[in-house]
């Protein structure tokens, strides 16, 4: 059941997107009204969180089983007793999920009002508390204490301080304020910490601030499906070329049981910041973590190692991740997006320039997997469709495990090719008002199929280099 309207685009972006889901390969094939209708049915989905908190457990400091039975003591003081189920993955033996309870419709709102930045109000949906930096406006004599109705401002038009809101809104559900609205807006920049405590969200989801930090990982579903078709192998040197904030960077590390060498790289230093922080915290020691521009991170004129730090030197890599910078259009809950059309569409050179990167630093014979959180033709399969005219050295490979579906059409890939591709696109399940009740008679086998469709938009291609780029570099 739809909650929320659809996510809110700019005119130009809708079209742009809707042309790409409408392209003449989809419509020749669907039909112009199932095309449309699955292009609308994603808009409205894009809007919505998914229907399952995600979470990775550290199999390298503890078992599955153990962290379980610890998460399930968690949620069920979180949850005061209420009853929900966690269930192991049956593909990702390392994920863990655990149904998000909503929406829950009868709420009574309070007189009381907070409104909360759209990235706030997303984060809220997803389980979150209300930190202060989120708070834009709070009613005129909101003590600490207080019940608050909060709300969002999908439109970005609220301003900050200010005593109410009567612009576009929508309801995020019920929490006490731990401050008043003058210690909120007092101007003090250090505070930071959690303004309103949510009590009776629209949609309940595990807060996990600070939940068993060294054995869990918060990830969404795909981004955990990236790291196994990666497929990383004890002893190997692999490279995370666009790593932060490091959840994939760690998953390969625990996937190798810590054998061998990851590298690191971004080119933000607060981020590879964060990327050793979570090494250190998941006990890991064979992360390398360095702040460097991907896109120059080989060095083709080098005659030598240059101690194992960026650049390096070409065909160094048994496995490279390139889970590149994107549009980020397949993130979910979104419920307005304000970019122009020139910032929606600016990510392919740069995704062309690391890939290029990425090619040059693969060995033969290694495997090179692209992803991206965004549900655009032009970032996906019209990226692959270049790669393999651009790259003769490039085979595409199929996925293990297969969860996604497959690969959109348009972009001029045959049949086998997209089937080789996993996309993975919210608008293949109806929207899902999950309760109590109805989880109590659920089957396991149909709560996995929903998790494994029902999450982000995102897209993950595999690839394998069959010969040496050695000398074509050299040549150049």
């Amino acid at each position: 059941m739809s909650v929320f309207p659809k996510i809110s685009l700019r005119p130009e972006v809708e079209n742009y997107l809707k042309k790409g889901f409408m392209n003449k390969e989809v419509v020749s094939a669907l039909g112009k009204q199932e095309a449309e209708r699955k292009f609308e049915t994603l808009l409205n989905r894009l809007s919505h969180p998914p229907s399952f908190t995600t979470v990775r457990v550290n199999t390298h400091l503890a078992s599955v089983q153990h962290v379980k039975n610890l998460l399930f003591d968690e949620l069920q003081k979180q949850f005061n007793g209420l009853s929900v189920p966690i269930l192991q993955h049956p593909d990702l033996q390392d994920i863990l999920l655990i149904p998000v309870i909503g929406p829950r419709n009868n709420i009574r709102k309070q007189q009381c009002e907070v409104i909360v930045g759209a990235q706030c109000g997303n984060a809220v949906l997803r389980g979150a508390h209300v930190y202060v930096p989120g708070i834009v406006s709070a009613s005129k004599f909101m003590k600490a204490g207080d019940a608050i109705s909060i709300y969002s401002d999908i439109k970005g038009k609220c301003k900050k301080g200010a005593k109410e809101f009567n612009g576009a809104k929508v309801f995020l559900g019920n929490g006490i304020s731990e401050l008043s609205r003058k210690e909120i807006f007092n101007g003090l920049p250090q505070l930071k910490g959690i303004g309103i405590r949510m009590t009776e969200p629209v949609y309940l989801s595990p807060s996990f601030d600070n939940v068993l930090p060294s054995y869990l990982f918060l990830q969404n579903l795909p981004s955990a499906v990236v790291t196994h078709v990666l497929n990383p192998q004890p002893g190997e040197k692999i490279l995370d070329l666009c790593a932060a904030p490091g959840g994939k960077t760690t998953h390969i590390a625990v996937l190798m049981h810590d054998q061998g060498e990851v590298i690191a790289l971004d080119k933000i230093p607060n981020k590879v910041e964060k990327i050793k922080q979570n090494a250190l915290l998941l006990g890991l020691n064979s992360i390398r973590a360095f702040c460097f521009d991907g896109t120059k991170a080989v060095k083709l004129d080098m005659v030598q190692d240059t101690e194992g730090e960026p650049p390096f030197l070409p065909e160094s890599f048994d496995r490279i991740l390139l889970d590149a910078p994107c549009s980020g259009m397949g993130q979910r809950p979104n419920m307005a997006c304000t970019w122009t059309l020139k910032e929606v569409t600016s990510y392919q050179p740069l995704q062309r320039k690391l890939f290029t990167v990425a090619v040059q630093l693969l060995k033969p014979g290694g495997v090179l997997v692209y992803s991206t959180c965004t549900v655009t033709l032009a970032e996906n399969e019209e990226h692959v469709a270049w790669a393999l005219t651009t790259f003769p050295c490039l085979q595409l490979q199929p996925q293990e495990p297969q969860i996604g579906g497959e690969g959109m059409m348009g972009a001029g890939l045959t049949f086998e090719q997209l089937k080789q591709l996993q996309r993975f696109d919210p608008s293949v399940v109806p929207l899902q008002d999950t309760n109590i009740d109805s989880l109590q008679d659920a089957r396991i086998e149909d709560m996995i199929w929903l998790a494994n469709k029902d999450c982000i938009g995102f897209f993950i291609a595999k690839f394998v280099k069959c010969k040496s780029t050695k000398e074509k570099d050299v040549q150049k």
